[in-house]
């Protein structure tokens, strides 16, 4: 389903220090640092899985993610997602992929929730009976409601969380892409999504891939996580291959960054 194999990206950032003088300055001579994401990353992930992708800050979560939907094109390396080159097959592959940014919204923020996802239905091609079961089927399962009424703007964090995973599965997505989906939600929130997304995989067999600093979701959702730090592969395995007696998963996920000094 998903293969990465030895996939690089740098981004070229341009440093100054502060100040006027500098600002002039950097207009004639501009230092720059290199900053490497991702090197010599790989892994599989077959059709069905549910995989946690975790690292901190920095670790090249969020750059390998926007590969393998398609949004950055990696510097070297191959990457082929259900048969497709994301950033090469982009149209005829977006069809198939599901995509919720927790700091991202696809909702239009100033007009009610439906018409976000009319417009959405326009832009997959979905067809009336197709998008009226679905709509039906996940305004059920997240108890969206009155919700699709409402604009974007007035919803609370979790509300609009709800409504972003919705948008994101109206095009019955083989696999679906979750960056950060419970960030800054309540603890009644959390619980719904996580179920919701359990579901999804039980009922319909869709790939999930799970980035977040919440090790809860991690340990409710996934068996296999991928660890990433400094740009590399550190580790691919399962939470029993980490976890030890008598420790939460925080204190065993914060063990596993020291030891790997990330």
């Amino acid at each position: 389903m998903i293969t990465m194999e030895h996939i690089c990206k740098t981004y070229r950032i341009a440093k100054r220090n502060a100040g006027f003088a500098e600002a002039c300055k950097s207009l004639f001579h501009r230092e720059y640092e290199d900053i490497h994401a991702l090197s010599d990353v790989s892994f599989t992930i077959g059709d069905g899985e549910m995989v946690g992708y975790i690292g901190p800050n920095g670790a090249g979560k969020s750059s390998t993610i926007k590969i393998l939907c398609g949004i950055l094109t990696p510097d070297d390396g191959t990457c082929l997602v259900d048969g497709h080159v994301p950033w090469k097959d982009r149209v005829s592959y977006v069809r198939d992929i599901g995509v919720v940014f927790g700091q991202r919204s696809q909702l239009w923020w100033d007009v009610p929730v439906i018409d976000s996802f009319l417009l959405l239905k326009e832009i997959y091609s979905i067809s009336d009976p197709a998008y009226r079961n679905n709509l039906d089927e996940l305004t059920a399962l997240l108890d969206l409601g009155e919700l699709l009424r409402t604009p974007a703007r007035q919803l609370s964090l979790g509300q609009r969380m709800r409504c972003e995973i919705a948008a994101s599965l109206l095009h019955d997505p083989r696999i679906l892409f979750l960056d950060e989906p419970t960030i800054g939600l309540d603890a009644v929130s959390k619980l719904a999504v996580r179920d919701f997304i359990r579901r999804q995989n039980e009922a319909h067999g869709t790939t999930v891939i799970l980035t977040t600093h919440d090790m809860q979701d991690i340990e409710a959702l996934t068996k296999r996580i991928i660890l990433i730090g400094k740009g590399r592969i550190l580790m691919d395995g399962t939470l029993a291959d980490i976890q030890r007696g008598g420790e939460s998963i925080d204190e065993t996920v914060a063990e596993l960054y020291r030891s790997y000094d990330i």
